[in-house]
């Protein structure tokens, strides 16, 4: 059975898109066969991984239209990472599903009959519909949150919404960890905030700490995860004893 991780914070610029791209790739890379779904209107991760010409179906048509998911899946250059791409059209879903039968499950009947170790859904940065799908269609949230002074405001909100999908659309859904991000191992505020994060989500926070670093923001411009724009920087590291976490946790 698929591990399905919605990657979600309804704040903007946490760093859900580039959690997916490179949690994805090192996962493929230590054999797990993946998918990632965008469903971000956005389709910032769609393009982060150098895919600029999506041909229908997408995404968009595999919610609204009951197209077939697997047709619309996409190779990526990196072996073992498989994309379900979004283009901007997505944007409509949000408002064409409010009317159609069974709208939460969409994505869920969509992802049914694939097969593969992972799948990971990068979720838009609200919490709407699309949201609702990709919570509805996971077993695990993974949730990115920014060492700043704001980081906990809208956590509350967030993890209401995961409880109340729990306990009235998805049984299984569990909460996989809390992932800091942009953190500035050189300011005491990065330091507090993780503290703080720590005392709220004892057992949920994640050792690996994803730095603030320029490579790490350098490469969706090239259209590459960092492990292929630059192995060795501090950001690759990071994602990569990420990926070994989550592969422990989900065990």
């Amino acid at each position: 059975m698929s591990q399905v991780i919605a990657i979600t914070n309804q704040k903007g610029g946490v760093g859900k898109t580039t959690t997916t791209i490179n949690l994805g790739t090192y996962l493929a890379k230590v054999g797990m066969r993946t998918l990632i779904v965008d469903l971000d209107p956005q389709a910032n991760t769609t393009s982060g991984l150098g895919i600029t010409n999506v041909n229908a179906p997408s995404i968009y048509e595999a919610l609204v239209d009951g197209a077939s998911a697997a047709e619309a899946i996409m190779m990526t250059p990196y072996d073992g990472l498989e994309v379900l791409p979004a283009t901007n059209v997505l944007a409509a879903a949000e408002v064409e599903l409010v009317s159609v039968d069974q709208r939460e499950f969409r994505l869920r009947s969509a992802l049914k009959n694939l097969e593969y170790d992972f799948v990971l859904i990068d979720c838009p940065p609200s919490l709407g519909l699309l949201t609702l799908n990709g919570l509805v269609a996971s077993n695990w949230v993974l949730i990115p949150v920014q060492a700043e002074y704001y980081a906990l405001e809208g956590l509350g909100q967030l993890l209401q919404t995961v409880q109340r999908v729990k306990k009235a659309l998805n049984p299984k859904l569990t909460l996989l960890g809390v992932l800091m991000t942009m953190h500035n191992g050189r300011t005491s505020l990065s330091s507090q905030v993780h503290d703080e994060i720590k005392k709220h989500f004892p057992d949920k926070v994640f050792d690996a700490i994803i730095p603030r670093n320029v490579r790490l923001a350098e490469a969706p411009s090239h259209g590459k995860p960092i492990s292929h724009y630059d192995k060795w920087s501090k950001g690759a590291k990071a994602y990569k004893e990420l990926a070994k976490e989550v592969i422990q946790r989900v065990k």
